[in-house]
Parts: C-alpha cells; sequence; structure tokens
C-alpha cells in the first residue's frame, strides 16, 4: 500500500500524517557525534562527513522537490549559504524520499529518477549549496531523523553543535554565527550553541509555498495532500495559489492580497479548530520531544508537510 520499500512511499495517507502528528525529534542530539556516511554529489564528486572534521563546521539540510517546508525555507538557505560558506563552513543538502509523490513525481525506484528529481529541485529553487542525493533505502536520512526538512550544524569536533527540525534560514543564521564567534574566542572544536535545537515550526511560511511545492507531484499529490490534512489542507492549497503569483508580481492589487490573506487566516483557524477535537492536530506536531523519550520501531514517521 504504501510502495516498494517501508522508507519510500506512494501516497501521502491520513495514516501517515497521524504517524506525522505523534513523531517527536529523533536523530543525533546536541553534542552526540554526528553520523557519518559517504554519498556524492549531484556532480558525481564524493562526499564523506568525516572529512571535514578538524577542518570545517558542516551545515546540513534535508529535503525533496515536493515539500513545502524545503520549498519555503531554499530563498533564506541560499543568503545564508552566501554569507557563511569558506574556509570555516561547508554545505550540503541531502535529497530524500518525496514528502507528497504523485503521477508526475512518484516515489522513487532508481537512483537516477532520485538525481532528476533533485535536479528539478536545484533548477526551480535556485538552489546553490551542494546537493547530496541520499540512497533509496534512506540510509543518511534514516540516521538523521526521517524528518521532511531538518537542518544539523556539525562542528569541527564532528559533533551535532545545533539541530532545527525545520530549517528557518535565520535561526540557523544565528546558530552558525555563535559557533563561529564561540569557537575563534575560545579556540575550541566543539561547541553547543543557540540552546543546541530549535522545534518550532514556520506556520505561514510553509503554507504560502505548499501548491508550489505539491502540484510538482501532480494531481493525484495534491489530491491527498487535501485528503490528509481535510480542510485546512484544502484552505492552505487555496491560499498559496493565491498568494504566490501576488509575490512574484507586486502590482497586483489589493484585493488579491487581501483575498489570500483571507483564505491564508481561513487556514490558520481551520487548524485550531482541528486542534479542539484531536488530541493533536497537524499544527501541532512542532512540540519538542521531552529528553529521553523513545521513539516507536515504525518506519513511516514525520512524513508530513
Amino acid at each position: 500500500m504504501f510502495g516498494f520499500t517501508r522508507y519510500n512511499y506512494e501516497r501521502f495517507s491520513p495514516e501517515l500524517m497521524r504517524r506525522d502528528m505523534m513523531a517527536g525529534f529523533p536523530g543525533p542530539e546536541p553534542g552526540d557525534r554526528a553520523p557519518d556516511f559517504e554519498s556524492r554529489t549531484l556532480e558525481g564528486d564524493k562526499v564523506r562527513l568525516s572529512g571535514y572534521q578538524g577542518r570545517k563546521n558542516v551545515v546540513l539540510t534535508f529535503g525533496s522537490v515536493t515539500c513545502p517546508a524545503t520549498a519555503a525555507s531554499i530563498g533564506g538557505m541560499n543568503e545564508v549559504y552566501d554569507q557563511f560558506r569558506g574556509d570555516d563552513v561547508e554545505f550540503l543538502f541531502v535529497y530524500v524520499r518525496e514528502a507528497h509523490p504523485g503521477e508526475l513525481i512518484p516515489a522513487h525506484e532508481s537512483m537516477e529518477h532520485k538525481a532528476a528529481s533533485a535536479e528539478i529541485l536545484r533548477e526551480e529553487e535556485g538552489m546553490e549549496m551542494p546537493i547530496v542525493v541520499d540512497d533509496l533505502r534512506g540510509t543518511i536520512h534514516r540516521r538523521y531523523s526521517k524528518l521532511p526538512n531538518p537542518t544539523y550544524i556539525i562542528d569541527r569536533s564532528g559533533r551535532i553543535a545545533f539541530r532545527a527540525k525545520y530549517t528557518r534560514p535565520e535561526v540557523i543564521a544565528e546558530a552558525l554565527e555563535e559557533l563561529l564567534e564561540r569557537q575563534q574566542e575560545r579556540g575550541t572544536d566543539h561547541a553547543i550553541v543557540a540552546g543546541g535545537e530549535d522545534t518550532t515550526m514556520p506556520k505561514l511560511r510553509p503554507m504560502l509555498h505548499a501548491y508550489r511545492a505539491v502540484e510538482r507531484g501532480g494531481d493525484v499529490a495534491l489530491r491527498d495532500f487535501r485528503d490528509a490534512i481535510g480542510m485546512p489542507g484544502r484552505m492552505m492549497l487555496a491560499a498559496s495559489r493565491t498568494i504566490e503569483p501576488v509575490a512574484l508580481n507586486p502590482g497586483k492589487t489589493l484585493t488579491g492580497v487581501a483575498l489570500a490573506a483571507a483564505v491564508l487566516t481561513g487556514a490558520v483557524f481551520a487548524g485550531r479548530e482541528l486542534r479542539k477535537r484531536r488530541t493533536r492536530g497537524p499544527y501541532d506536531i512542532h512540540r519538542p520531544r521531552r529528553r529521553g523519550t523513545q521513539e516507536g520501531d515504525t518506519d513511516y514517521e514525520a512524513v508530513g508537510i
């Protein structure tokens, strides 16, 4: 039902959404040794994480072309990349399974297909940082939480200095700045910065990009998104479809802006109403996991928006 492997899934579903709502923040925690991996970039260059140890800090971001949170963060992360890349910091984007597969971009059945999807992301989103394509089993992604769009900052000692459950570029920039300052002032490679982690879900930004990202999967992906998330999902897609053209063309009328704002506000309120009826709603999935909480054995957690 969910695809040819337990890691990739062919359709986004209410069951997957429920599992997403229950997900905490698995993966290595601040201060932990970052799991090593070896892979290749889209250009074919071999990358080994441990190869940067003692030389550079590494910003490791995960995502896919059908993920709204990924689409929402790329522009800001390009700016962070331009600001910090150099002798002290390396950036790597790990391409993972599709958040919202459909008939146009289905679940990956080959590395060639997965690399082609990564190329679409790079071209359509103007991705500047190197893209590492994870294997079909999600070997790297599994080691780093299997969340749709997290970012880890790994310091020169090879340990986690900071992690974000959802990639918020401004938060990553602040954490990087603090890390570099502390390394320079104290002459040390390791430091836990910005409290170690950020679990805040950016509520509005992914909404603004939801339609553009999910539509890449095709009509099936859009339908599955609406069915899984319900009324908030339908309103989110309608809002983002209205807002993006306005954002790209500032000459649009104020009426269009007001309409978009009204639809987006409606999506937020609809989400709040769902929370009243459920133990946890689709906009509550950012609650941080308590230290020591054990994650379940499922292979489907954390696949949402």
